[in-house]
């Protein structure tokens, strides 16, 4: 009997023990369905989360421009336009460099001036480019030709001429050279004034700017730049910068846009655009402001009671809009502050307005060519000579009319030779030269 009992006893701690490892089995594969169900949830929220995510970022990469196809065009495009402003500025750099490396120093000297054509004929009312004028000219290869009325007689002469000094330029150095003329209108006209051409006479800027349109003042440099190119001119005397700051001021009085920087400033911006519209090169006169003078600097010194402070502004604010809308000249005057240097120190004689102020903190990279150099300013007080070497010294890169060119011609070279106008002074205003004939010729 108690076998019996103890047999029973194995049978059911068998039969208990078989439940709850059933039980036990039971609750593991329940547990392990929840888990794995958990994580696939959470591997679906997960995976969601990322595709938006990516989605987003796809979204934000292409509003901003990033990749796609034509995100990638529009990147490839101007990486292209870089890499051709690049390569053309290189190109137009190495022509440059290639030009004054076959120059004789009698050259490189020669393309430092702006003359009349009879500083070259030695023949006064020079009406065409005869022998005299051309071997004059392959001696003395001159950067530049301004003309006078006396210059000017008919359309068919004024053409050929200018056809002539072009030939010139191309079979003497590459290079045409700067073909310029007065013609601001108004007043101050060498083509329409003169009755054998048919053509418009703009009218001062003094009543231009008293309309204050700049829509007519870019319509004063596109009427102005398409006859000058009709006769070959490839640059103009124009327009008069200057800020009529006194109105007894007798040189610019009419020739100025008015008294208010502003006003003229946006005057003498569009007057560029005009100009170059028609592919003719604008000077901006007369730095840095002839319009607070009471002085003639025709007849001598002229001063301006101006404080640098006052200058920028002034005086500045309307050569500064006109270099921004792509004046490559800018002409120095010969004028006096006082205020800010030596009295008797012209500017455009003056280290301080043309390299410091200019070239410097006006950031002016084009050419600084003086005024007339046989004006009274320059002719009553320095030697042909002397003006140019100190005008160079200066800053300046060309010399515009000298009283007597070859004196002025022969200082310079003597003063190159001797190192007393360096070597880098002498490159420096050819590059800059060379640079705006080349842009000219490349359009």
């Amino acid at each position: 009997m108690s076998m019996s009992w103890s047999g029973e006893r194995r049978r059911r701690k068998k039969a208990v023990l078989t439940a709850l490892f059933s039980c036990l089995g039971m609750l593991c594969l329940m547990g392990i369905s929840a888990f794995a169900f958990h994580l696939s949830a959470e591997n679906k929220r997960m995976s969601v989360e990322t595709d938006m995510q990516e989605r987003a970022a796809r979204e934000e990469k292409e509003f901003q421009g990033e990749p796609g196809k034509d995100a990638a065009a529009r990147t490839d495009g101007q990486s292209s336009s870089r890499e051709k402003e690049i390569s053309e500025a290189d190109r137009l750099s190495a022509q440059v460099e290639s030009i004054i490396q076959r120059m004789t120093i009698e050259q490189k000297v020669s393309q430092l001036f702006f003359v009349l054509p009879d500083s070259l004929s030695k023949v006064s009312k020079t009406l065409e480019v005869g022998e005299l004028t051309c071997e004059a000219f392959r001696q003395y290869p001159v950067g530049g030709i301004v003309y006078m009325e006396n210059h000017i007689l008919s359309e068919e002469q004024l053409t050929a001429m200018n056809r002539s000094f072009r030939e010139l330029g191309q079979e003497t150095l590459g290079v045409s050279p700067f073909l310029a003329v007065d013609e601001e209108g108004g007043t101050v006209t060498r083509i329409a004034g003169n009755q054998a051409f048919p053509v418009e006479n703009v009218g001062n800027m003094e009543n231009v700017g008293a309309g204050r349109d700049s829509d007519q003042a870019y319509q004063v440099g596109q009427t102005l730049g398409a006859y000058l190119k009709s006769y070959g001119f490839n640059m103009d005397f124009a327009p008069v910068a200057d800020v009529l700051v006194n109105s007894e001021n007798t040189v610019v009085k009419e020739r100025a846009f008015g008294s208010d920087p502003n006003l003229v400033s946006s005057m003498v911006e569009a007057e560029v655009r005009g100009l170059k519209g028609e592919k003719i090169e604008a000077v901006l006169k007369h730095f840095p402001g002839h319009g607070a003078t009471a002085e003639d600097s025709h007849n001598g010194y002229a001063y301006a009671q101006r404080s640098l402070e006052e200058l920028r502004e002034t005086e500045l604010v309307p050569f500064q809009a006109g270099i921004d809308a792509g004046a490559e000249f800018v002409m120095v005057g010969h004028i006096c502050f006082p205020l800010i240097e030596d009295g008797q120190m012209p500017a455009s004689l003056s280290s301080w307005a043309v390299t410091e102020l200019l070239k410097g903190e006006m950031g002016f990279e084009g050419v600084a060519v003086t005024d007339a150099m046989n004006m009274g300013a320059i002719a009553e007080n320095y030697s042909s000579a002397e003006a140019a070497v100190q005008a160079i010294q200066a800053g300046i890169d060309m010399v515009l009319m000298p009283a007597d060119f070859e004196a002025a011609y022969n200082g310079v070279l003597q003063a190159v030779s001797s190192q007393e106008i360096s070597q880098e002074r002498l490159h420096d205003a050819l590059r800059r030269i060379l640079t705006v004939k080349l842009e000219m010729q490349n359009r």
